[in-house]
């Protein structure tokens, strides 16, 4: 099964999710600097969950764009990805209006939580068709990264309900080590086009 619709309908469900996370920032009523300032938390949710989001796309497309086939598994193993992050601008519009109290903050990781168990069963699911498994199975190793993350948003959801805003520091944590695509796929494309 070709592999172009799932991207298409996946970079246009991303661009959904992008779009209804900005129209969260309401504009405010004031025409000075003080009346940005009840905005600064929704902001600052914004921009961590755009990087998120942008993480996600990001490596999405290097992902499928080191793959050869796949099937009705695959699918709905994406279907399933999307879903977690189509939560992402709910749960970052509540966390930045309620000036990240405990409960929201925990809920954001949650969701994060859910979005890496998503990837990696899609990923899953894409290496047990054959002529996708060697490759990618190669190019993510160990997955040092892939591992570690679902455990800090689980120690973040724990400490959000003591300091949420450092729980908040973790969350970004995690997205700054996710920030540069993943060069293990990188590296296994370059290859091949030297070949």
């Amino acid at each position: 099964m070709g592999k172009n619709r799932l991207e298409a309908f996946s970079d246009g469900v991303i661009a959904i999710i992008i779009t209804i996370m900005v129209l969260e920032l309401k504009v405010p009523h004031g025409a000075d600097w003080p009346a940005l300032a009840p905005l600064l938390p929704v902001f600052l949710s914004y921009v961590l969950s755009f990087v998120y989001v942008g993480i996600y796309w990001n490596n999405h497309h290097h992902f499928y764009h080191a793959t050869h086939r796949i099937d009705g598994r695959v699918l709905w193993a994406n279907l399933h990805l999307l879903f977690w992050l189509s939560l992402i601008p709910f749960v970052t519009g509540w966390m930045g209006e309620n000036h990240y109290a405990p409960l929201p903050v925990a809920l954001y990781g949650g969701v994060l939580l859910m979005c890496a168990i998503a990837w990696w069963i899609m990923q899953q699911a894409l290496l047990c068709l054959p002529g996708n498994r060697t490759r990618l199975a190669e190019a993510l190793g160990g997955d040092f990264k892939g591992k570690l993350s679902p455990v800090i948003y689980l120690l973040a959801i724990a400490l959000a309900w003591w300091h949420a805003w450092l729980a908040g520091a973790l969350y970004l944590a995690v997205a700054l080590m996710w920030l540069v695509p993943d060069k293990r796929i990188e590296c296994l494309l370059r290859e091949e086009e030297t070949r």
